[in-house]
């Protein structure tokens, strides 16, 4: 009460003339901006007043990463061709240019910026649905920093995904300095996310699209208005401050009707789903030998990726013959690339030679750690794929005397195009974005029959094949629950859905060597860390390799009365174990369990039993039923 009744005058509206030495007072002159807006708008009014600076805050953030990766690629360019003068061949300094910006990086990451290793989607996702979106807003200063200097550097990732993940920061910290409620700063992460992706690929509709299909998982309108307020003002940046052209020009002229040739869709569209499955795979496998099996410090492993990829990029310049322009090669995003495809300037050696060499080059960049997005890769891997059917059919209707176009670079263009589309919708798993971001991308709306058909059979193919997609994949692969997400809530038959998804990977372990009262002592002094049970591991405390059995924790407590000198391994060693893997699907988990009478099932590495993963209980699989119950209800 007596700091009311103290209050100055100050505090009250100045009306009249201020005095000449008495400044003005703002508003908020004595409060901070946040307390400001709260006492002036309701909770609805801020977070749409934030949704318009999040539009604005994202757009000049992806215009800047835009422009910086392709300055710092020119200038890394340029300092290859510089030691020429001195004698020394450019091609002999440019691969140790990208292994520099993959030593920045992993110093960085493993020092600073641990969140700002990959493509940030993931992140984005796991922050998202796991932390009521709280992202650092050190996060996005990151981010711009090290996309920059990686891939500026030459490095074979993508800048999308980053942007994507700076976004959500920016758009996560206005949300939380304002004193938005924590849904409501949940609810800033997709605004960020589609400011970010409409500003990056000057696609407004894709955005919003993308939003719904990569991180709502839904298409509820509750969140549209504000992410259409962000998307409109991020994309007006973007396009005062890069132009109003498409991010790729394509030329195709007026196609109306359909066409022989647009049966290409159909052998492109399975093609696709191939080469996106192939990608997924080796993405997935080489980042987790990375992890286990490549003996050297983390900060290395990206300088060493970066010489790797530096070796592949000089060698495809070659190999191809491509001696103009620096960026028409695997190096760095490669857009440019992409343009000669469509004008039809690439023979089919050289085509083939970009595809194997860009894939390799990004799966290398992406598993050993570097910071870079995989949307400009996957259309890239798209596009000389079309590229090269393109060039098949229109050989094909050569020798056929057939005509399909006036100008046989019109039929090799729409074929880019076409997959460009297929290859989305089968890594990235967003078939309606994959439509949608092409037409917006290219401002070529002439294709919907043939690039419809090539997208959903990549699509259908690829999550036949390979049923959990990329961002999810990398999320389990880093030990990241996926059960609060609405996938894997009941919008579809959970049954099915390996247990990976849903299983737990925060896991106390318990010594062979210890003794029951030695164990539970040492659990007891961190309560937090006491479990019903706990796994047996042949080794150092919390390792998850040597894996030897569960232990429960009544029976330590009995064997620490009954025999105090007794191990953990003399305790377990008539156990006979069943473990499951991580693909094993929950339907057959579940009937595991009923059958053995157990609650719980320890989940180990297919390839390696001694490696233990994480453990799955009845109790996870009785909350993806009931969260199945609740959605059939809502329906």
């Amino acid at each position: 009460m007596e700091s009311q009744s103290n209050k100055s005058s100050g505090d009250e509206p100045i009306k009249g003339p201020t005095a000449p030495d008495e400044p003005a007072q703002l508003p908020f002159s004595k409060r901070s901006l946040s307390e400001w807006l709260r006492s002036r708008f309701s909770e609805g009014q801020r977070f749409i007043i934030l949704c318009l600076v999040a539009g604005l805050l994202c757009g000049l953030a992806a215009v800047g990463i835009h422009l910086s990766i392709h300055r710092v690629f020119d200038l890394a360019w340029e300092f290859a061709h510089h030691w020429e003068s001195a004698g020394v061949p450019w091609w002999l300094v440019m691969p140790w240019i990208p292994a520099s910006a993959g030593l920045i990086v992993g110093i960085a990451v493993n020092r600073w910026a641990p969140g700002c290793v990959g493509s940030g989607i993931p992140q984005t996702k796991a922050a998202f649905y796991n932390e009521f979106g709280q992202i650092p807003l050190k996060t996005a200063v990151w981010r711009f920093l090290l996309t920059t200097v990686y891939v500026g550097g030459g490095n074979s990732l993508g800048r999308e995904g980053p942007t994507v993940h700076m976004c959500a920061a920016i758009a996560s910290s206005l949300g939380r300095t304002f004193g938005l409620a924590k849904a409501r700063v949940q609810a800033m992460v997709p605004v960020g996310v589609a400011a970010g992706v409409a500003a990056a690929f000057n696609a407004p509709i894709s955005a919003i699209l993308f939003v719904f299909e990569e991180i709502l998982d839904d298409f509820s309108t509750k969140a549209l208005s504000g992410i259409v307020i962000a998307v409109v003002v991020a994309d007006a940046i973007a396009r005062i401050l890069l132009g109003e052209d498409p991010i790729l020009q394509a030329h195709l002229g007026d196609q109306h009707g359909v066409h022989w040739w647009m049966l290409v869709a159909i052998p492109l569209g399975v093609s696709a789903a191939l080469i996106g499955h192939l990608f997924t795979g080796s993405v997935l496998g080489f980042r987790q030998w990375c992890a286990d099996r490549l003996k050297v410090p983390n900060i290395i492993k990206p300088a060493l990726g970066g010489l790797l990829v530096g070796i592949i990029g000089t060698g495809a310049f070659f190999a191809t013959g491509m001696f103009g322009d620096p960026q028409n090669t695997v190096f760095s995003i490669g857009y440019e690339s992409l343009e000669l495809a469509f004008e039809s300037k690439l023979v089919v050696g050289a085509v083939a030679i970009l595809l194997v060499a860009k894939l390799v080059a990004v799966v290398v960049c992406y598993g050993t750690g570097g910071s870079g997005g995989l949307f400009s890769p996957t259309l890239y891997f798209g596009a000389m794929l079309g590229a090269l059917w393109g060039l098949l059919t229109l050989q094909f209707a050569e020798w056929a005397g057939l005509n399909p176009y006036e100008e046989g670079n019109r039929l090799v263009g729409a074929c880019v195009l076409l997959g460009m589309g297929a290859m989305f919708a089968a890594i990235i798993r967003c078939p309606f974005t994959s439509l949608f971001i092409i037409f917006e991308m290219t401002g070529n709306y002439s294709l919907i029959l043939p690039l419809m058909t090539g997208n959903i059979l990549a699509y259908s193919l690829s999550g036949w094949m390979r049923k959990i997609p990329i961002y999810n994949a990398i999320l389990i692969q880093d030990r990241v629950t996926l059960r609060k997400m609405p996938t894997y809530r009941g919008a579809q038959d959970y049954r099915n859905l390996p247990v990976s998804t849903i299983m737990h990977y925060d896991l106390i372990t318990v010594t062979a060597a210890e003794t029951p009262a030695e164990a539970l002592k040492r659990l007891r002094e961190t309560p937090e860390q006491l479990r019903r049970s706990y796994p047996v591991v042949d080794g150092e405390l919390n390792s998850r390799r040597g894996f030897l059995g569960m232990v429960m924790q009544h029976e330590l407590e009995e064997q620490a009365e009954a025999s105090p000198d007794l191990t953990v391994r003399e305790m377990i060693a008539e156990q006979k174990v069943q473990t499951i893997n991580p693909e094993t699907s929950i339907r057959d988990a579940a009937m595991r369990m009923v059958k053995a009478d157990i609650r719980q099932l320890p989940v180990v590495s297919a390839t390696d039993p001694g490696r233990l993963l994480g453990v799955l209980t009845l109790n996870d699989i009785a909350r993806q039923q009931n969260a199945m119950n609740d959605q059939l209800g809502r329906e």
